[in-house]
């Protein structure tokens, strides 16, 4: 019998994840696909060490769609963070990195915390981001989103890693289904936060602090902004707001979408494919 269509998206999604390794500082990475780079900055993790399993099959089958026409640098912090590090020190990491890997500015798409890091690395460092995108995140967390970190970096810290997931997991639902998404967080907790590395609570406290709102004027790269307008973490006048206040942003705001819902609402990657390809797509030609 021939492969069904699941079959073969899996079997090309782990053959793609095989490109792994770390670049400078040991930030681990993994790459696939062919054409123009395309730099993916993820989301807040209990470690930062390489990908491995069935996360790195389950990333390689989000991230798919875009490797048609782009080769993808999925980029991670690198494991060992300093405990007082910001989002600016982060962010530098992610700017040297870039700067020995690619001879001229990448398009980059941050994701949740990742964006939050794109936002920054964009602003402090501009002579690296051709194209930015910014997926469930803005220019600082919404009130309920703060609270929320802190609480699963404060259960996480006490050695209670189920409450941690109960936590983030209501968080990362839309509003009506968030019971359900804490259960499943009760259960998946320890398995996701008993272990998890003090780089977890510095990269939350760099978010905990994060703010761009003043620079988001000095962001030069044409920028997109996704979300959903039921998302845990954001409201949607910070959606809005980032997107307005970046001189070439624009916004797309999925109605009745949660933060994890958005991100993998199946119009996401159509609509960064689109957005690379049109009117922005030739982007800055170098650095200054």
């Amino acid at each position: 019998m021939p492969p069904t269509t699941e079959t073969k998206k899996a079997a090309d999604a782990r053959s793609m994840a095989r490109r792994t390794g770390t670049l400078l500082g040991g930030m681990p990475y993994l790459r696939f696909g062919t054409g123009t780079p395309l730099v993916a900055i993820p989301g807040l993790a209990p470690s930062y060490e390489p990908t491995v399993g069935y996360e790195r099959m389950f990333v390689a089958t989000m991230l798919m769609p875009l490797t048609i026409r782009h080769r993808v640098l999925r980029l991670t912090p690198r494991p060992g963070l300093d405990p007082s590090a910001n989002m600016a020190d982060i962010a530098r990491d992610f700017a040297d990195a870039l700067r020995l890997e690619f001879p001229n500015p990448v398009d980059v798409m941050g994701i949740s915390t990742g964006g939050s890091i794109a936002l920054q690395l964009a602003a402090d460092h501009p002579d690296v981001v051709k194209r930015l995108i910014v997926v469930c995140a803005a220019y600082a967390l919404g009130p309920n989103g703060r609270k929320v970190q802190r609480r699963v970096a404060e259960e996480t810290l006490a050695g209670r890693p189920r409450r941690a997931g109960r936590e983030m997991f209501a968080a990362v639902g839309s509003a009506p289904r968030s019971r359900v998404a804490a259960g499943v967080g009760w259960v998946m907790g320890r398995r996701m936060f008993g272990s998890a590395s003090p780089d977890l609570i510095t990269t939350i406290r760099a978010e905990d602090a994060f703010n761009l709102r003043d620079r988001l004027r000095e962001i030069e790269a044409p920028t997109l902004v996704v979300g959903g307008d039921q998302d845990g973490f954001y409201t949607p006048e910070l959606f809005r707001d980032t997107a307005a206040l970046i001189p070439n942003g624009r916004l797309i705001l999925y109605p009745g979408q949660g933060h994890l819902a958005a991100i993998s609402d199946p119009r996401l990657m159509p609509d960064v494919l689109e957005f690379l390809d049109g009117p922005s797509a030739a982007g800055r030609a170098g650095r200054r």
